[in-house]
């Protein structure tokens, strides 16, 4: 593995110099208390606790997500290490982990998967955090669970239940560019029957990086969420869970200053759960779930007359079977059975396909020794359009003592080709490009021959007759946790992705009127890697600072070796002559930054019923596109420059059910009119939160 030693350097020197500081502070013993323990199910599909994983895996807790004043998922997820939120078209945003792109990382709901990702990005700005319990992060390849979309790894939004007889929660925040978020969360509790609702209404104005064009940025959008819960215990042994969440958003959309309309979205998902528990060992759970994502789109010009329309319409329907077994307290197994059935329609699609996958999957747990823990597990996908795929895992913990652990993981992770990367049957009518799926090619290359559109084919017809690969990688991780004390945690870990039949986007062939014929095939191989460094240190019972760092390296290995083969040339300017550049000249893969920080200051005054939090993010530079027309990112290319984030939130209860908070976003008022459309500038706020 490539590690800058001086980077490696900093970390060693880092965590000794905060060690010294913690030896050197006087804390009294009554002020160190030692954290509750934290569970998550993601890992592992079973609960367990954070801490005894020999997965990277972090969770998010809902007073965290209260005491930051954020409304949407993507605000939560930024501050996180590892993880950087990208923009996407529109002011949409999709995140990265450990250097992979967002189409690569699966986002669940209440363990089940969400649809609709435009271009491989699901949107996470869409997704309300006003009625979260805890979200979990697991970092890597986590297919030998959860199948395709899992490459990267997973986050799993878990939602509120009732805990008591009654509870309810009103919480509003207003601020910068007329938002207004609203929300209601309500919840019942008897001895056998929980019920909760939640509602929320979110809306903006949107923002505009670039005065000098008519368009906004992000044009102005209303949208509302609500979801429904209920469960209900037959006796201690068996239970039935219903739960349904719907979300609708109402948006501007305008193309040029003649060219208007509005794009519409709406999202339902429903889930069933019956679990019967027919032995203290051995329990059974049935699973229906369904979910559809619809968009719909236009533009008309100033009098009226429509433009063009467009549409989107996935649906997706899951049942599964999921059987826990635990023989004792050492040995654990998990194992499951289900059934995918996706489908799509959408404009511009050669037709409507249709996935069917059936799945099965098995996962072993157990504690061989008092110290050692391992996981192991293997999934089987089947799929009518592409190959079957084996996903494997391995992971073990070795507990050195209370203070010291040591983990490593490997794993295979797969993502299958998307419909678009199929089905797409695509012509740019002002410019004259077309983009095919693969499975459109042959028909579409056909009819374009027969009306004579084609100059030239590049790629033959029948490099076509195979089926498209899915993406596979293999990831590596190998850690270490250590506890200097109870006042300071720390944890580094070192990980590598292998990616294999990356899906890449190819000329196929040249049109008579100049222009290109796209299509996408499997080229690529490339890689991730680095190390990530967090740390949690409490030098006083009401002050907590947190942090994190990553390195990372992400690069093609087929550009690795043109540039080591010395077949790569590059320019200072547009002007000026070629030369041939080194191996060390070549940046990698695009959007990356080899360097994220991040920094958290929570404290809390509790003779005040106060708390103030400040939150720092740094990402270092990274490349967008190739400027000087080699093909590759190198270090003669243009780059955005690296940028800082903090934010600001305090929060003060003035009665006992009554809490009012403030705060600042982009304190510094960074912006980037261009290249980062995500962040709108220095944004204020203020909220009320009402418990009954």
């Amino acid at each position: 593995m490539i590690l800058n030693s001086k980077c490696i350097l900093c970390f060693i020197v880092g965590v000794l110099g905060v060690y010294h500081v913690q030896a050197q502070t006087s804390v009294p013993v009554e002020k160190q208390t030692d954290s509750l323990e934290e569970v998550l199910i993601t890992a592992t599909r079973t609960q367990r606790q954070l801490s005894s994983l020999p997965l990277p895996a972090q969770i998010i807790s809902k007073e965290t997500i209260a005491q930051s004043g954020s409304v949407r998922l993507s605000d939560i997820l930024a501050e996180q290490t590892g993880l950087i939120t990208v923009p996407d078209y529109g002011g949409g945003e999709g995140i990265q982990i450990q250097g992979l792109d967002s189409q690569y990382i699966l986002i669940l709901i209440d363990g089940v998967p969400l649809v609709g990702r435009s271009a491989g990005t699901l949107d996470l700005y869409r997704i309300t955090v006003g009625n979260i319990k805890q979200i979990e992060v697991v970092k890597g390849a986590s297919s030998s669970l959860y199948g395709s979309d899992a490459l990267g790894g997973v986050i799993n939004i878990i939602t509120e239940s009732p805990q008591k007889p009654f509870q309810s929660a009103i919480n509003y925040r207003g601020g910068s560019l007329n938002s207004h978020d609203l929300s209601l969360n309500t919840g019942v509790k008897e001895e056998r029957l929980a019920l909760s609702l939640f509602a929320n209404r979110y809306s903006s104005d949107g923002y505009d990086l670039d005065e000098s064009t008519s368009l906004q940025t992000v044009e102005p959008f209303t949208n509302y969420t609500a979801q429904v819960k209920g469960k209900y215990d037959f006796s201690e042994a068996t239970s039935l869970l219903l739960s349904s969440r719907f979300y609708a958003q109402n948006q501007e959309y305008k193309a040029s200053e003649i060219l208007s309309g509005e794009s519409d979205i709406t999202e339902w998902n429903g889930q069933v759960l019956f679990s019967q528990q027919f032995t203290d060992k051995i329990t059974s759970t049935l699973e229906l779930y369904g979910t559809n994502y619809h968009t719909e789109s236009y533009l008309q010009d100033e009098e009226g007359a429509e433009n063009s329309r467009s549409f989107y319409d996935q649906t997706l329907l899951r049942p599964e079977l999921r059987t826990v077994y635990a023989l004792n307290d050492k040995h654990n197994f998990i194992g499951g059975i289900g059934y995918t059935y996706e489908s799509l329609e959408r404009t511009d699609f050669s037709q409507d396909p249709v996935f069917k996958a059936p799945y099965v999957y098995v996962q072993y747990d157990t504690h061989l020794l008092n110290n050692l823990n391992i996981i192991a597990g293997a999934r089987y996908d089947m799929h009518n359009v592409y190959r079957s795929q084996l996903s494997p895992k391995l992971a073990a913990r070795y507990k050195v003592d209370n203070s010291l652990a040591f983990k490593a993981s490997v794993g295979s992770g797969f993502k299958a080709p998307a419909f678009r990367q199929l089905y797409f049957d695509f012509t740019n009518a002002t410019v004259g490009y077309t983009v095919l799926g693969y499975e459109a090619v042959p028909t579409a290359i056909a009819e374009m021959q027969a009306r004579g559109e084609l100059a030239n084919i590049i790629v033959p017809v029948s490099e076509f007759d195979d089926s498209l690969k899915p993406e596979t990688s293999v990831n590596i991780n190998l850690g270490v946790d250590y506890k200097f004390s109870k006042l300071l945690t720390t944890s580094l870990n070192l990980f590598r992705n292998n990616l294999n039949n990356l899906i890449d986007t190819r000329i196929i062939a040249t049109k008579t009127n100049g222009q290109s014929v796209f299509s996408y095939v499997n080229v690529n191989e490339s890689f991730t890697q680095g190390l990530e460094f967090s740390y949690t240190y409490n030098p006083f019972k009401n002050i907590s600072f947190s942090g994190g760092y990553q390195l990372l390296f992400a690069k093609d290995k087929e550009a690795v070796e043109a540039f080591e083969a010395g077949t790569v040339y590059g320019r200072t300017s547009a002007n000026a002559s070629a030369f041939v550049l080194d191996k060390k000249d070549y940046f990698g893969l695009y959007n990356r930054s080899r360097h994220t920080a991040n920094f958290k200051v929570f404290y809390n005054l509790p003779q005040y019923k106060a708390d103030v939090n400040m939150r720092a993010t740094y990402r270092s530079k990274y490349g967008l596109s190739d400027t000087n027309g080699n093909g590759y990112l190198d270090n003669y290319d243009t780059f955005v420059d690296g940028y800082a984030i903090v934010d600001f939130a305090v929060n003060k209860v003035l009665y006992k059910n009554i809490t009012l908070g403030a705060g600042i976003d982009n304190l510094l008022n960074f912006t980037d009119t261009q290249n980062v459309t995500n962040i709108p500038g220095r944004l204020y706020f203020a909220k009320l939160n009402l418990t009954l």
